[in-house]
């Protein structure tokens, strides 16, 4: 293990060492467990493992670490009030949060996810670490700092490029999934209490954990924010999330829209799945639909993007810099269906003033 006077090291890239990790947890067993679990099989490298924030953002000062294992409830300075500065002192670590609280309830563990953490694991309680809880730490970090090829820089600046003034849109439909929730915080951030068109999201996330995103939602947006129900009216200025349990999709009503929704197993397997609410809002919407899909593993989405595309509608994407995982959003833009790449303060300021991508 390098001092941590050592100077920083650069990122890994293929070919370098493997990713580094600290581990900030105030059980000293938890903090042993933990680091078994990401040595393990040699992909990681434990960089420290500390007992508490003040002494990690110490160590961040002089350590650079590609991932942070952190622990919500600690003495002191929680986890959750340590988090922005933990991120900011990371100067982009990925953060897994691994704690009991998570299990308490979704309000710690949205809460964690839009402030900025990548991921979240529940901890067992003392004496209830097991394989399957060290095999599950280990699938995370590699999922979160598994080293990915670089974004195709000419489809990127190309996608750019287009992303001038277009004849405007009438809806808006978000996808995102690791990593997503914080983007749309800061994308929601952007648009003002008065956006007058309707907004509907696809967050991959579970059934118990979505009013409590919702609620979370409506404050972020300013406005009011509904969990679709069967049948739900889509009005001007409201937003509304898929269930955990099962896709939306858009209807025509005649004299407006609706969701409907269904629970039928989606090609991307994801449930609720982004490619359903894509593709029935090409339908219904055609040109005047506006598609954003933010940082998330997979696929999802990309097959609904290329519908909206077909119907002459609108695709923005995350870009790499910025999102946690490059999967969803990478594959529309690789795949060149992408009309813009932009950061999710600029897709929220895009939205806010009512332009589309040509």
């Amino acid at each position: 293990m390098r001092s941590q006077t050592d100077k920083l090291p650069r990122r890994p890239s293929i070919g370098d060492a493997p990713p580094r990790v600290l581990i900030v947890d105030d059980s000293a067993v938890a903090r042993a467990v933990i680091a078994r679990a990401v040595e393990a099989e040699g992909r990681f490298i434990v960089a420290g493992a500390v007992s508490n924030a003040i002494v990690a953002l110490e160590f961040l000062k002089h350590t650079r670490v590609d991932g942070i294992v952190l622990d919500l409830e600690m003495p002191g300075i929680s986890g959750l009030a340590a988090l922005p500065d933990l991120i900011a002192a990371g100067h982009g670590a990925k953060v897994l949060i691994v704690s009991s609280a998570a299990s308490e309830g979704a309000a710690a563990t949205v809460e964690a996810l839009a402030l900025g953490a990548a991921d979240t694991l529940v901890k067992p309680e003392v004496g209830g670490f097991s394989g399957r809880f060290s095999v599950a730490i280990s699938e995370k970090l590699t999922r979160l700092l598994a080293i990915e090829a670089g974004p195709d820089t000419a489809v990127q600046a190309g996608a750019r490029a287009t992303a001038g003034v277009g004849t405007g849109f009438d809806i808006v439909a978000i996808g995102a999934s690791t990593g997503g929730i914080h983007a749309l915080s800061v994308l929601l951030r952007e648009m003002p209490s008065g956006f007058p068109l309707p907004v509907l999201i696809t967050q991959h996330l579970p059934e118990s954990f979505m009013p409590y995103f919702a609620a979370q939602v409506a404050v972020l947006a300013n406005r009011p924010c509904d969990v679709a129900t069967d049948c739900m009216r889509i009005r001007p200025g409201r937003v509304i999330v898929a269930p955990g349990n099962a896709h939306i999709r858009v209807v025509s009503t005649g004299d407006g829209a609706a969701i409907r929704l269904n629970s039928d197993p989606a090609k991307s397997g994801c449930m609720p799945s982004v490619d359903p609410m894509f593709e029935s809002l090409a339908e219904v919407y055609g040109p005047r639909a506006l598609g954003v899909v933010l940082s998330g593993m997979g696929r999802d989405g990309s097959d609904g993007a290329r519908s909206v595309i077909a119907r002459g509608g609108a695709i923005v994407v995350q870009d790499r810099e910025s999102s946690v995982v490059w999967g969803m959003p990478g594959a529309i833009a690789n795949a060149g269906g992408a009309s813009a790449v932009l950061p999710p303060v600029e897709i929220g300021r895009l939205i806010a003033a009512r332009r589309r991508p040509t």
